[in-house]
């Protein structure tokens, strides 16, 4: 049985990481400099998570459970950490001021088309907005952010005005690339969690038909975008109400993160081309 999970696992990590080497090769990066972030990621998850209770983990332990030599273990542990060069912060960042235009009523009144604002101002501008939903980052530093992106724009009275309701940039390689570490890896702990429990399981679900005329795609990619905007509005609404950032006063234990995440997928099945 060990064998058929560890075959079952190898055939999967295949199919997984199909995608993410295409990334990596479309961007010249070779398959040592791959390894190398591996090899540090597997000492790193070794060395935190699977030690002994009250005992400090050794480099010789590291090496038995990830198979790398003693002296491997000591190499990659030297290694300098990734840089994502600020992306994730820059993401949560524009994503929480962008949360706030969207959901708080002193920026998107009963109308439910948020307010075209003022850099500076009164209690209602781009300033107090920045304040209230990214703490200390410079305000400007924030604006140039999501122009930069194309998620706001200036009008021609130069007042700010939110193009998009969600973080998603059209521009910028770096933050779309921080983006893919940061969603896959919640995508991969689900299914790693449900793997692991037979009760308490995450939702995780999805709709797939294999035989499509091309001529169907736009329509769906329409509906599915519509249908799942709508739906994570909402769920944003009543997580934004649990959420202590947003409101201090909820009471409860523990500091949790939570959320639900929906994607779209296309190929090409005749061609075996991805979209």
């Amino acid at each position: 049985m060990e064998k058929k999970i560890t075959k079952a696992i190898s055939a999967a990590v295949a199919t997984l990481i199909r995608p993410l080497v295409r990334l990596l090769l479309r961007n010249g990066i070779p398959y040592r400099t791959f390894s190398d972030i591996a090899k540090s990621v597997y000492v790193d998850v070794a060395t935190k998570e699977f030690g002994i209770p009250g005992r400090k983990q050794s480099k010789s332990r590291v090496s038995v459970i990830t198979g790398l030599s003693r002296k491997e273990v000591l190499r990659v542990a030297r290694l300098p950490s990734p840089d994502n060069l600020g992306a994730v912060e820059r993401y949560n960042r524009a994503a929480r001021v962008m949360a706030g235009w969207v959901r708080d009523p002193r920026f998107n009144p009963g109308s439910g088309k948020p307010l075209e604002l003022p850099f500076d101002g009164d209690a209602i501008c781009f300033r107090e907005l920045v304040r209230r939903y990214s703490g200390d980052a410079p305000a400007r530093a924030v604006l140039d952010e999501l122009l930069r992106v194309g998620t706001v724009e200036r009008t021609q009275d130069g007042k700010i005005r939110l193009l998009e309701r969600s973080y998603i940039p059209k521009t910028g390689e770096i933050e779309k690339i921080g983006i893919l570490g940061v969603d896959t890896a919640d995508l991969i702990a689900t299914i790693e969690h449900n793997i692991h429990r037979s009760d308490d399981l995450f939702f995780q679900r999805k709709v797939c038909y294999d035989n499509l005329p091309s001529e169907a795609l736009p329509g769906f990619r329409t509906l599915a975008a519509d249908r799942a905007q709508g739906l994570l509005e909402h769920l944003d609404r009543w997580l934004s109400e649990q959420d202590r950032d947003f409101n201090p006063g909820v009471p409860g234990t523990g500091r949790m993160r939570a959320g639900v995440g929906i994607y779209y997928f296309q190929e090409d099945c005749a061609e075996g081309g991805k979209k």
